[in-house]
C-alpha cells in the first residue's frame, strides 16, 4: 500500500485483523484474504464444459461476462484483494418449513448483507479508496474465491463448506484495491466423498465427482429459477431444496453459530401450508413475501409447485 495513503502501510496483518473485526462486527462468521488474479485455465476450461453441457439449463445469464468470470479485477479498478466472507443463515434449533428452503425463511440476503456491508467498505474506503460489496449478482466465482481465502471447501454436493460452521451461509465479497497478504487457500478438503448427497438427491443432479451440478436435475432451480414444467417430483418443499445440505455429515456446525436477526424466519412462513399458497392473488404474494428471495420464483412459478405438490399429496 502507499505509505501516503494508509496508516497501516507497515503493519498489514495487523490491518487484516482490522478488517476481521469489522466484519465479524457485520455478522460475518469467516473472513478471509485472497490476491485479485485471474482464475486459472482449468477452472475456466471446467465452467466452459459445463455451460457446454447445459448443465446451467436456461439460466442464460451465466453464459454472460465470462471474461469477468476469468478476472475479477474487472469488476474494479485497480482491485488487488478479495475479501470473502460467509454469513451463516441458519443453527441447530432454528425452526424450519415444510415448504420453503432454509435460506429464504428470513428477509432477502441481498438486501440484508448489503446493508450489513457497506459500512464495512466505508471504513475500508477511509484507509484506501477504492471497494465493491459483491452479493451473488455480480459474475464473480464466488466458492472458487472462498477457497482460495481459505475460509472452506467444496464438498461432493458443490457447496461451500466452512469449517466448524457447515454449508447454510450466504457469500459475500468485498473487492478492495488495497493489497493484503493473501491468506492460505483451502485447497485440501474434509469432504470424506460418503456419497450420501449422491443417494439423497431427488433429481440425481450430482456426479460421483463433485466436478459439477446438472441445474435441469435440481429442485432447487426447478421451483425458483424453472419457468417451464416440473420435471422432477416435488419432496416436500415448494421452494428450494436442503436435501444436499442435510444428508452432508460435514455440512452441520461444530461451533456456536450466531445468525443475523434479520434472517431469523419470519414466523408468517413458518406457517403456511400448500392450501395457502394456491389460494393466494398477486396482492396477497406480494404483501406475504415483501423483502423475501421467495418473490424470485414469482407468482405463477409458486402456484405451479404447490399445484405438484398438492398432487403428490393426493396420490399418496
Amino acid at each position: 500500500m502507499n505509505s501516503k495513503q494508509s496508516p497501516w502501510n507497515d503493519s498489514a496483518e495487523a490491518l487484516k485483523e482490522h478488517v476481521r473485526t469489522l466484519c465479524r462486527q457485520a455478522g460475518a462468521a469467516a473472513c478471509g484474504f485472497a490476491r485479485v488474479a485471474p482464475v486459472p485455465e482449468d477452472q475456466r476450461a471446467l465452467y466452459r464444459q459445463w455451460l457446454r453441457q447445459n448443465r446451467h439449463a436456461d439460466m442464460e445469464y451465466m453464459e454472460r461476462y465470462t471474461d469477468v468470470r476469468d478476472n475479477p479485477a474487472l469488476l474494479l479498478d485497480g482491485a488487488r484483494t478479495i475479501i470473502s466472507l460467509a454469513f451463516p443463515y441458519t443453527a441447530p434449533g432454528v425452526k424450519r418449513s415444510p415448504l420453503f428452503a432454509d435460506y429464504a425463511l428470513g428477509d432477502d440476503y441481498h438486501d440484508v448483507l448489503r446493508k450489513r456491508l457497506t459500512p464495512v467498505a466505508d471504513a475500508l474506503e477511509a484507509i484506501y479508496p477504492g471497494t465493491r460489496i459483491c452479493i451473488d449478482t455480480a459474475p464473480l466465482r464466488e466458492r472458487y474465491w472462498a477457497t482460495r481465502a481459505g475460509i472452506g471447501y467444496i464438498g461432493l454436493n458443490n457447496q461451500l463448506i466452512v469449517p466448524g460452521i457447515g454449508s447454510a451461509v450466504f457469500l459475500a465479497e468485498i473487492l478492495w484495491t488495497a493489497a493484503l497478504p493473501p491468506d492460505t487457500p483451502l485447497t485440501s478438503t474434509n469432504c470424506s466423498r460418503c456419497g450420501a448427497c449422491l443417494r439423497a438427491c431427488p433429481g440425481t443432479a450430482l456426479n460421483h465427482d463433485g466436478s459439477a451440478l446438472d441445474a435441469r436435475r435440481c429442485l432447487s432451480y426447478l421451483t425458483i429459477e424453472n419457468r417451464g414444467a416440473l420435471t422432477t417430483p416435488l419432496r416436500g418443499r415448494i421452494y428450494g431444496c436442503d436435501i444436499c445440505r442435510d444428508v452432508c455429515p460435514e455440512a452441520h456446525p461444530t461451533l456456536p453459530v450466531e445468525i443475523l436477526p434479520e434472517f431469523t424466519p419470519r414466523p408468517t412462513l413458518l406457517t403456511l401450508r400448500v392450501a395457502d399458497i394456491t389460494a393466494m392473488t398477486q396482492e396477497t404474494f406480494s404483501l406475504t413475501f415483501r423483502r423475501s428471495a421467495i418473490k424470485r420464483a414469482k407468482l405463477a412459478g409458486l402456484l405451479r409447485n404447490a399445484q405438484a405438490a398438492s398432487e403428490l399429496t393426493d396420490n399418496l
